[in-house]
């Protein structure tokens, strides 16, 4: 048998044998799920290379080794509100905290406007039924991917933000997801985010690892945006270098809604992002920007789909990339603009800097339009730093590392600019200089305290 099918079989294995706990454990919504995912695992296991979709990422590294899996909560020995703490002092917040998947009992009581809703995705199935059953399941696509499908019949927590009608938020929400056990572990988060019409909410979450154990996250995170809202998404990933974290997003639109979302990937072993995006009704936009920040041997793979499925709308898709030592990466975008999307706007572009020999980029912007009334546009491009504008900098008086570093940092800065929370971005900006300069890019009071 080979490693793949070995490693398909052991989580059929797991499922069969844990199958009557995670049912008794969750509601009829989450198991009514389980069942379909579990088919379309066991008909498409693990992606290999082979699969179109993953030829650029080998998961079988990340998937082979022995972890544990926590199918219930664990307490954790110390107070984690005391060891960490976002030392953006101006970032203000409504934080939680998440622990190896699940939502932490702990978490300080927020102040959030009447109605909003933020808790565990397992208390929400529980106490907000009729919001759930709605929504649970109904994006994430399990027959196509693998790794979704596996979520899907094994998780069980996660977090669940409700934003009802007409409410404006004004602090962001910020979720923190924390690694910290005690041997080797992988994580099924799966988040449920609801934003109703002429609702406002910005969300930004940040993963983290507490000590130096090898983790392994595959998360699932469905959003559904009604009529006339706006929601904004950051994803900040700063981790260590023996993680692995397949983060697949899906993202639903209604009439005239507004989304944003900005992965940043700061640090990591391998790491893949899958972005889907379905604009359901005319007059949607949608902001897609990403950017990596890579050396070592890391490897960073973002996989998005821009679906234009009605008249009227405009996407606009840009991820930036800097790759230095052994470093590799993939950029994937799809935007496809379905018969019936007359009018649509559909732009899309990847930039990459690379700065070794031995770094390596595989782009693949794609459009695929059945439409014949449409303003279309992709492209990508790979190069080194501009040896002119490098001269010219020194010329000036700029010793070459330091020229490099102002080349190299406003090429980034195009992403970072488009962070809609100010402190953020002034965060973000920051952490990206220190990246770039080689120095450690924790957010956060770090058990690790090193640059790995």
């Amino acid at each position: 048998m080979s490693e793949l099918k070995t490693i398909n079989q052991d989580f059929v294995d797991l499922y069969t044998n844990a199958k009557d706990r995670l049912f008794e454990a969750s509601t009829k919504e989450m198991n009514d799920a389980r069942e379909k995912a579990f088919e379309c695992f066991k008909s498409n296991g693990i992606p290999s290379k082979s699969n179109e979709d993953y030829k650029y990422t080998d998961l079988i590294p990340a998937f082979a080794h022995q972890y544990g899996i926590n199918l219930s909560y664990t307490d954790v020995d110390v107070d984690l509100n005391e060891i960490f703490s976002c030392d953006v002092p101006e970032l203000d917040t409504n934080m939680v905290l998440l622990t190896n998947g699940w939502y932490y009992k702990n978490n300080y009581e927020l102040k959030l406007p009447k109605g909003v809703i933020v808790c565990g995705l397992l208390e929400a199935a529980q106490k907000y039924p009729d919001i759930f059953k709605k929504h649970y399941a109904k994006y994430a696509n399990v027959e196509k991917d693998g790794t979704v499908a596996l979520n899907t019949s094994l998780a069980q927590d996660g977090y669940f933000v409700y934003i009802p009608k007409s409410v404006v938020v004004e602090k962001p929400i910020q979720i923190v997801n924390l690694m910290r056990f005690n041997s080797d572990l992988m994580c099924m988060q799966r988040n449920l985010v609801v934003v109703e019409e002429n609702a406002q909410v910005q969300l930004i979450v940040c993963d983290h690892t507490l000590n130096p154990r090898k983790y392994m996250n595959n998360t699932v995170t469905e959003v559904a945006v009604d009529k006339n809202s706006i929601f904004d998404l950051y994803t900040i990933q700063n981790q260590h270098l023996n993680s692995s974290i397949i983060n697949s997003v899906f993202v639903k639109q209604e009439a005239s809604s507004n989304v944003l979302t900005n992965t940043m990937s700061l640090h990591g072993g391998i790491i893949r992002n899958n972005h889907t995006v379905i604009m359901d009704d005319e007059h949607c936009e949608n902001n897609t920007f990403g950017m990596y920040l890579l050396d070592r041997n890391q490897h960073v793979d973002n996989f998005t789909t821009i679906n234009h499925d009605k008249p009227n709308c405009i996407s606009n898709e840009h991820f930036k990339g800097i790759m230095d030592d052994n470093a590799t990466a993939a950029f994937t975008g799809k935007i496809h603009v379905k018969r019936d999307a007359q009018k649509t706007e559909a732009y899309q572009s990847n930039n990459n800097l690379l700065l070794s020999n031995n770094a390596v980029i595989n782009t693949k912007p794609q459009l695929i339009i059945d439409a014949d009334d449409v303003k279309c546009s992709h492209g990508a491009t790979v190069g080194q730093i501009d040896e002119d504008a490098l001269f010219y900098l020194q010329a000036r008086g700029i010793d070459k590392k330091e020229a490099m570093q102002l080349l190299m940092f406003a090429f980034a800065h195009e992403i970072i600019e488009k962070i809609r929370v100010e402190p953020l971005k002034e965060r973000i900006a920051e952490l990206v200089d220190k990246r770039l300069r080689g120095e450690s890019s924790k957010c956060s009071k770090c058990a690790l305290g090193c640059n790995s």
